[in-house]
């Protein structure tokens, strides 16, 4: 196996392929209802589904750094964590995140996947880390966050 077939293997586990380690990211989010994405633990703390969008950022941050992308293309205002819902937590508006989020990964894989082994080892323009790193920190991403949202969605269980 190749490095960047290590580093696709590594990055579709963590975000929706079958894994040793358990729920992945997108298997986190499955049959969500959006009442529950909604839920807040605390006054001023995330829920699931801010963290559903700021996942989707960061994959665009990443492809972005791989394949030049404009800056300020995401489809939403601002960078990093998004307030969500806005407004009353539909469904429509919490699947429509949720698409976003799945072509977000669709766009940072095929721009991970045309890599070759030099561009894989160089420093993308704009970046402080070579692209290798940028593709395993998104791995770790989404695993650090699939991780909160198991934890934030039995404690919504518990408190609805």
């Amino acid at each position: 196996m190749s490095e960047l077939d290590l580093l696709l293997h590594t990055i579709d586990q963590a975000f929706g392929k079958k894994a040793w380690h358990g729920t992945n990211l997108r298997g986190s989010l499955r049959r969500l209802p959006a009442g529950e994405a909604a839920w807040r633990p605390g006054p001023g703390r995330h829920n699931v589904w801010e963290l559903a969008v700021h996942c989707a950022y960061w994959k665009y941050a990443v492809w972005r750094q791989l394949a030049g992308g404009p800056t300020g293309s995401f489809p939403i205002a601002g960078s990093n964590f998004f307030t969500r819902p806005e407004g009353t937590a539909s469904e429509e508006a919490w699947r429509a995140d949720l698409k976003l989020l799945d072509g977000a990964h669709r766009k940072l894989r095929a721009a991970a996947a045309a890599l070759t082994p030099k561009k894989l080892a160089a420093t993308p323009e704009g970046s402080k880390y070579p692209a290798r790193e940028l593709l395993l920190g998104i791995a770790s991403h989404d695993l650090y966050h699939a991780g909160q949202i198991q934890l934030l969605k039995r404690l919504a269980r518990e408190s609805l």
